[in-house]
């Protein structure tokens, strides 16, 4: 297994164009209408902020001072203005609500289709992603960096857009207003954007740290429950709490730094909005007083009041300015994901049911318990293969990383019907060979054939679909034990599948069982033993049906007395079908048509258990404990 690779996204805006269009798409795609809509109502609802910023002047200047100066006033005409005033803010609210409630489906419509996509494309992954990437890190991207979208949807993007919205509303209606008043705005607007920049240059880089470092720090929680038992047994909790503390400072350091930013920004916007608003009042006093520009003690309230408008609004924009950062990073590790190399499949060879009309092999939509190769003949005509389990390994190299070569000019072959077993240290290739037949991984150089077809010829999903693997780390679904021994074959109807516990010795534990075969079973199996798990996972194996068996230390989680009573089921397992086995304990391997020795790489030795006991080499010394697998 590769180490698990550190994702490095850019910190700031800049380079962060393509991940912002791409987030913008999916507005594009399935909500570009309720996204005008939304911002209709957002113009609407700013509108409806502004317009009362400027009724104060025409409520001073022009209703209360007039009204101030006669000695019957009549108030008519201010109650209609108020009226007016009432009309256009409920209409405000009113679109603040609509909008609101719109992101608030969008955001959700949004976050439900990255996530499909997500998990649709995480299907087509290679094996290799799995072995380089922790699953918590995978899974942090599920939820954390998910989560950081739909805050910037939900209120990022609209807050910033209001807020942008209305900084520029507010300007157009100051420099109408006044001015001489508006220069002064500019100023203190110019010198409070350039703490906004300088404060979240410095917030962002760490943001995106931050999400890094709660991926690897999930990822490592992750590993840790999944391996608590080993913790425990090995007394190995406080090297992990010192890890962990490791991982949880990192990502504390990152989060204060991004955090300390950030919380500095909007308290002091907030100041320099109130120091803006004494200086407005100084000055627009010191005009109104020696009648400069025209002010008027309504011009004054009002400019006050759009001070405090535009005040505002920066304040937002420099506080969701960290989330949109935030949310940036997380979308960024989102499409990494999105990004990956999905596995290739060049195959046209498909496997199909069949059946034999004379003696010619036809497809068949039943199930008949034939399976043959559909291809192509060079003349373009349909054949068919009857499926035998003929596998042959011919000069096959490989190499995980592209530099250190695991299998060297590896060559064999397994006859359809015959049991092969690898034997060897760990490390020495032979998971890797199984690997290679199914094509979790491809080869690098050499060639593999499956009934002389080049299994690069055929369809990865089918290829699999004909190899019934049982492996050494069992693992059961949430379900019922009907439904996990089905996972093999989905189409298996009841008889089949109970059938298939009865060959693989199941049947009889599952009949003790409260509910049998509707017995619920929770997480990973945790409430059946190591031996019962890995007895449904062969039963699984044996419902597929499969020509071709792989067997990766099936039995070791099997105490003695149980893999004797199961080895008669794994025999009815193997019988008729071509069977790979890698096992630690060769007195599981004795019967096998041939034992193959590997050693770093090589096969070194290869015969029956008779052969390889009398050629007395590396078999022979590790079946008479001169040397032991590790």
């Amino acid at each position: 297994m590769m180490p698990p690779k550190n994702s490095q996204r850019p910190a700031t805006f800049k380079g962060q164009s393509k991940t912002i269009k791409r987030l913008f798409s999916y507005i594009q795609k399935g909500y570009k209408i309720s996204f005008i809509i939304v911002l209709i109502c957002i113009l609407i609802s700013t509108g409806a902020a502004v317009a009362s910023s400027l009724f104060l002047e025409i409520l001073i200047d022009d209703y209360i001072t007039p009204l101030l100066a006669v000695e019957n006033p009549v108030f008519t005409g201010l109650l209609q203005a108020i009226l007016i005033m009432t009309g256009i803010f409920l209409l405000g609210v009113l679109a603040t609500l609509i909008y609101t409630r719109l992101m608030a489906v969008m955001t959700q419509g949004i976050l439900k289709e990255i996530r499909d996509q997500m998990f649709e494309h995480m299907q087509a992954l290679p094996i290799k992603y799995f072995d380089t990437h922790t699953h918590g890190d995978v899974m942090s991207r599920y939820t954390n960096d998910t989560d950081t979208l739909r805050q910037m949807f939900a209120h990022g993007l609209p807050q910033m857009f209001s807020s942008v919205v209305t900084i520029a509303a507010v300007s157009l209606a100051m420099l109408a207003t006044s001015l001489h008043l508006s220069v002064v705005v500019l100023i203190t607007l110019c010198f409070m954007l350039f703490v906004v920049k300088k404060v979240a240059g410095n917030s962002a880089k760490f943001f995106v740290k931050q999400q890094q470092s709660l991926g690897q720090t999930n990822g490592y929680i992750e590993e840790m429950i999944h391996g608590q038992k080993v913790v425990k047994v090995f007394c190995y909790e406080e090297e992990a709490k010192v890890k962990f503390d490791q991982l949880n400072d990192e990502l504390c350091r990152n989060a204060t730094e991004a955090n300390r930013f950030a919380n500095i920004l909007m308290p002091l916007m907030m100041n320099m909005g109130h120091l803006q608003y004494v200086i407005l009042a100084i000055v627009g006093g010191i005009l109104a007083v020696n009648g400069i520009g025209g002010i008027t003690l309504g011009t004054i309230a009002s400019f006050l009041q759009l001070s405090r408008t535009l005040s505002g609004p920066i304040a937002q924009v420099s506080q969701q300015l960290n989330a949109v950062i935030m949310a940036l990073a997380g979308a960024g590790r989102i499409f990494e994901l999105l990004d990956e190399e999905v596995e290739t499949d060049d195959g046209d060879v498909t496997l199909v049911n069949a059946k034999y009309e004379g003696e010619k092999l036809v497809e068949t939509a039943e199930r008949t318990g034939i399976w043959a190769w559909k291809y192509l003949t060079s003349e373009g005509n349909v054949a068919y293969i009857r499926l035998q389990g003929d596998v042959r390994f011919s000069d096959v190299d490989f190499s995980y990383d592209g530099e250190n070569v695991i299998l060297h000019k590896i060559s064999l072959y397994a006859k359809p019907g015959q049991k092969v077993a690898f034997v060897g240290a760990t490390g020495a290739g032979k998971t890797t060979i199984t690997n290679l037949i199914n094509r979790f991984y491809d080869l690098v150089d050499g060639k593999i054939l499956y009934d002389g077809i080049d299994i690069k010829k055929i369809k990865k999903s089918d290829l699999r679909r004909s190899l019934g693997i049982v492996l050494q780390d069992t693992h059961l679904f949430t379900g019922t034990v009907m439904e996990n021994i089905r996972y093999g074959r989905l189409d298996a109807t009841d008889e089949e599948v109970i059938e298939a516990a009865k060959r693989a010795n199941a049947h009889g534990f599952i009949s003790m069982l409260p509910n049998g075969y509707d017995t619920v079973l929770a997480g990973s199996g945790t409430d059946l033993s190591q031996g019962q798990r890995q007895l449904l996972s062969i039963a699984r194996a044996e419902v597929a049906d499969a020509p071709v068996m792989i067997l990766d230390e099936a039995t070791s989680s099997i105490d003695t007395r149980t893999e004797a009573i199961i080895q008669k089921g794994m025999d009815a397992l193997m019988e008729g079908r071509t069977v790979f086995v890698i096992a630690h304990r060769l007195s599981t391997v004795q019967n096998a048509d041939v034992i193959m020795v590997l050693e770093q790489g090589h096969i070194i030795e290869r015969g029956t258990h008779d052969d390889l006991i009398a050629q007395k080499g590396k078999y022979y010394q590790l079946y008479t404990g001169v040397f032991e697998l590790e």
